[in-house]
């Protein structure tokens, strides 16, 4: 049969997935939660992520009924952008700062005044943000200098766990490419970004992991932490992914599709043969994990949005779907400008959510919709964006992530989008595709294969029952215009 291990190193959690090697069978999986993180300031150890991956994966092989020893490959997928800092023992310098910690957004709007827009789109394919591993350096080497010193390797999230479980530090083009530094249309690392924006004193060439191809293994896993696993030293551990980009792997998703990935952030795709450089701003053109590329556009309010409204409302999860769905469709509606931690697309760190369209009687039903629309007039937002990059983006819409467990989301992107909404057998999208990977790899295959043939069949489908109003649109627009502070920011 074959055993491949799946891992999804997220935000929140580490799930993994064991799957049979040459069907995609799922045999068993597990989950542990990663330490909560809060921007502006969001930062993790690294040593919690390895304490929860292993966690996971004995949950998984319990529930399998199998042994470390029975599986042939792995591979781990991460949440991206993250900035590990190794010294010269592979000791972690300081905590990670995450993709959605935005301490950088003075370094962030540095960079892009003096390269401009256009200068970043055309060099990396996107627009730094304080998300990027840039603007992250650059601010170690304003604040924390003393670590640059000491620097011997900068990783990535997946990066970090696999080189525990290999000793080699190798990255793939899907996450080499949300760096900043890293033009994947020229495969090759920038390291004159790196001189100019954090420090020229580096010999960068040593501190930059290598890029491995979509289906290239990073190694195999004779450490002594893949021994604490209970890995045989010849499993083939797989190049690994961004969490999105191996979601749209575990997807399936076909050219012309599009993805909106609804959890911790908010992240509508889709796949394109030619790379994308777009110099609003708003549409990363990075490149994916099967070989092309994945224009995406990135929220960091999504899920959350819908986590306070039910705190504030004192119910579960059902109950605010239920008052969604119930809520009155007036075309003067309350409307949420969700950017409760800043936001991402577009890029305002330190914007805040607002709240329009109260009336007195107002109810809790338009509450509860107005959480749900707030998160999904941001993606279509971004959907828009992707189509004016020049991406064609009108194929068969599916939605994946904790958030398309709701038919209030499912619902409300229907009628937003005027299209029918899908979900596939695949609710761990992002483990299922590091276990496309590592089944790659074991089989010397094309992941685009792999992908292919085990592709989820398509469980829910949603269509629209009505749209919503210009109106509302028109105010959620006026609402985020409003949403971000217009004094400038310090620069720190």
């Amino acid at each position: 049969m074959g055993v491949v291990a799946g891992v999804d190193s997220s935000t929140q959690s580490c799930t993994v997935e064991l799957r049979d090697s040459v069907d995609g069978r799922l045999l068993g999986s597990g989950r542990a939660p990663h330490p909560p993180t809060s921007p502006p300031v969001s930062e993790q150890h690294p040593d919690d992520w390895w304490a929860a991956l292993r966690s996971s994966f004995a949950a998984a092989l319990a529930a399998a009924g199998l042994a470390a020893r029975d599986v042939d490959a792995i591979s781990v997928a991460a949440q991206a952008h993250g900035l590990v800092m190794l010294g010269p023992d592979d000791r972690v310098l300081r905590p990670v700062k995450l993709w959605n910690d935005t301490t950088s957004s003075a370094q962030a709007a540095a960079m892009v005044a003096e390269l401009g827009p256009a200068g970043w789109a055309r060099a990396v394919g996107s627009v730094p943000t304080a998300a990027f591993t840039i603007t992250k350096l650059a601010w170690v080497a304003r604040h924390e200098p003393e670590h640059l010193t000491s620097l011997a390797r900068v990783l990535l999230p997946h990066d970090h766990l696999s080189h525990r479980l290999t000793g080699r530090a190798v990255t793939d083009r899907s996450e080499a490419s949300g760096t900043g530094y890293y033009a994947a249309h020229d495969e090759r690392w920038l390291t004159e970004h790196l001189e100019r924006w954090v420090s020229p004193g580096l010999d960068w060439d040593s501190v930059l992991p290598h890029v491995a191809g979509p289906s290239e293994p990073a190694g195999t896993a004779g450490t002594p932490s893949a021994g604490e696993l209970g890995l045989r030293p010849d499993v083939v551990v797989g190049p690994g992914a961004g969490d999105q980009h191996a979601g749209a792997l575990g997807i399936g998703l076909a050219p012309g599709q599009v993805l909106y990935s609804l959890g911790t952030s908010g992240v509508v795709m889709t796949t394109s043969t030619t790379a994308v450089h777009d110099a609003s701003g708003w549409v990363d053109g990075v490149a994916d994990a099967a070989g092309g590329w994945l224009p995406l556009v990135c929220t960091l309010n999504s899920t959350k949005v819908t986590d306070l409204a039910a705190r504030l409302l004192g119910v579960d999860h059902a109950e605010l779907t239920r008052l969604a769905l119930a809520a009155e469709r007036r075309p003067d509606r309350m409307v949420l400008a969700a950017y409760l931690d800043g936001e991402r697309s577009p890029d305002r760190p330190r914007a805040r959510g607002l709240l329009g369209g109260l009336r007195s009687d107002a109810t809790r039903e338009e509450l509860a919709l107005a959480a749900v629309e707030g998160v999904v007039l941001g993606l279509v937002r971004g959907h828009d964006a992707i189509r004016q990059a020049g991406v064609a983006a009108d194929g068969v819409v599916v939605a994946t992530g904790g958030g398309a467990r709701s038919r209030a989301y499912l619902q409300v992107l229907a009628d937003a989008l005027g299209v029918p909404v899908e979900t596939r057998d695949a609710p761990e999208a992002t483990a299922r595709g590091a276990a496309v990977q590592a089944a790659a790899v074991l089989h010397g295959a094309d992941v685009r294969e792999v992908r292919d043939a085990w592709a989820p069949f398509r469980t829910v489908v949603v269509e629209p029952l009505g749209s919503i109003p210009e109106e509302v649109r028109e105010q959620y627009r006026a609402l985020t215009g409003w949403a971000q502070p217009t004094e400038t920011a310090p620069a720190t």
